[in-house]
């Protein structure tokens, strides 16, 4: 698995609200982390039966076709450089032409190609204005898309070039959905983006399903040739490790970020609300859509947080808020990387507020966990309403949800059920069922189902209505936090 939390340490900021990862570090990071894996198995690398890679989304590069060599470091999903950018093309002109029109087509023809196209907006998290953007920046870029000699990769291609030599340049429906690149209703990149932002779709990979033979491993990387049968997306590979295969399905995993997504069966949903519309996985001829909303800041505000030594250890976070009844009017807004539904401002700032000499380290530990839940109720009320649905309970993963008060203090605010498994990195999990199932190690989903057991089941606890002064508080800090790069350099 290649996502946020194994490359936090690969991270670089070269100029504020830029974030790159550098592909040669990547790489051998990601070669490295394989063989250790393999190693405290006890196995030997020939008797591995598939390999499935589950990788961070909507983290991309582009590289010489000819040499292979990369024109710039991988631009992470976090990045916001192309921030100026979205807020011109949304406020546009054109823009509000190409949403009255879709509207007006989708009221006489009831296409959904048309219904999503009224509601295009553009955020820094989707690949395509941050592409436009290296376009715009990066001369020898936009020369070898002229001379058609770029190609275009998210970490799962990249990986895949790599694992292969160069033989080998494809991804899958997962992946690309994520891009904001792809066409969920045709399940193919979009002509209408490529004309609109005159990116050629020529630049980006095949796509294959989502376990599907993609070829071996050469042998000269691992000592041995390892078929790779499975591409996914870290988000949509959790899903399926923890088996929400049946429409209604919810989970939220809080890793880096917190992201929230919906089985909604064989319909593209059309948000109102700004969920985005994913492919969950494509096998054979089952397509399976998602509904995804996020927050971009959950563990990476935690890990920020112990690097200034307000504890030693994640794992005293909970007790630390537990020791409090309340943080003492403290308000945390987790905002590196802006605010995303139902807030949408890449410019809101990561701020405490409601500070006073009283304030010890554990009002300010409890307030940054209490944000984390205040942005999981926010994202669950848009998602259930949005979609329409009323799940029976909730399925969560992610190294943060094994923070007790986080996960106690959501499932009060959702007033749901939440169950958390023993193994909390699910993504991983997906990806190996999506491999196996292409190998025939399991045979199909309803086998998948029976090796999943809950560690731990939160229940609510308080009625919803006790946190809502305390809530009603922190809305009012991420307001004033909002716009702060607009109107102050940072």
């Amino acid at each position: 698995k290649v996502n946020g939390s194994c490359l936090q340490n690969q991270v670089l900021r070269p100029q504020p609200g830029w974030v790159e990862l550098n592909p040669d570090s990547l790489w051998t990071l990601f070669v490295d982390v394989v063989k250790e894996a393999v190693q405290v198995a006890g196995i030997q690398m020939h008797q591995i039966a598939a390999l499935g890679l589950s990788t961070q989304r909507s983290t991309f590069i582009t590289w010489n076709k000819k040499t292979g060599k990369p024109f710039h470091n991988f631009i992470s999903w976090q990045d916001v450089r192309a921030g100026e950018l979205t807020k011109i093309w949304n406020r546009s002109f054109l823009m509000k032409v190409i949403r009255g029109i879709s509207s007006l087509l989708h009221f006489f023809t009831r296409s959904s190609q048309f219904l999503l196209a009224s509601y295009l907006s553009f955020t820094t998290q989707h690949i395509s204005l941050r592409l436009a953007w290296i376009l715009q920046h990066i001369t020898e870029v936009e020369q070898a898309i002229k001379e058609d000699n770029c190609c275009f990769g998210t970490i799962d291609t990249w990986l895949l070039y790599k694992l292969t030599k160069g033989s080998v340049y494809a991804t899958e429906y997962s992946n690309a959905s994520s891009t904001g690149f792809f066409d969920p209703t045709k399940m193919q990149w979009s002509m209408f983006l490529s004309k609109l932002l005159s990116i050629p779709v020529s630049i980006f990979p095949p796509v294959q399903d989502t376990s599907h033979n993609f070829g071996s491993v050469d042998a000269e990387i691992f000592g041995a040739p390892i078929k790779i049968t499975a591409l996914v997306a870290d988000q949509q590979a959790a899903m399926f490790g923890e088996c929400c295969f049946d429409v209604g399905d919810l989970k939220v995993t809080m890793g880096t970020g917190s992201f929230w997504d919906v089985n909604t069966g064989s319909k593209v949903h059309t948000s109102r609300k700004g969920l985005y519309p994913l492919v969950g996985w494509k096998i054979g001829k089952e397509v399976i859509y998602l509904a995804e909303g996020n927050a971009s800041d959950t563990g990476n505000a935690i890990k920020w947080a112990q690097s200034l030594d307000l504890f030693t250890s994640a794992d005293e976070t909970s007790k630390m808020a537990h020791s409090l009844v309340n943080s003492g009017g403290v308000c945390f807004v987790p905002s590196f990387s802006g605010l995303q539904i139902p807030v949408n401002d890449p410019y809101a700032c990561t701020s405490f507020m409601g500070i006073t000499p009283s304030t010890t380290k554990n009002h300010l530990v409890r307030a940054m966990l209490e944000s984390i839940a205040f942005r999981n109720k926010q994202l669950y009320d848009t998602i259930t309403r949005d979609v329409g649905i009323e799940p029976t309970s909730i399925r969560a993963d992610g190294g943060v949800s094994k923070n007790n008060f986080v996960m106690q203090m959501t499932s009060d605010l959702t007033n749901k059920t939440i169950s958390r498994p023993a193994s909390t990195d699910m993504s991983c999990l997906g990806a190996a069922f999506l491999a196996g199932l292409a190998v025939g190690f399991w045979n199909d989903k309803e086998q998948l189902k029976k090796l999943i057991r809950p560690d731990m089941v939160f229940k609510p606890q308080k009625e919803p209505e006790e946190y809502e002064p305390a809530m009603s508080n922190w809305i009012k800090a991420v307001q004033r936090s909002l716009s702060w790069y607009s109107q102050t350099s940072p």
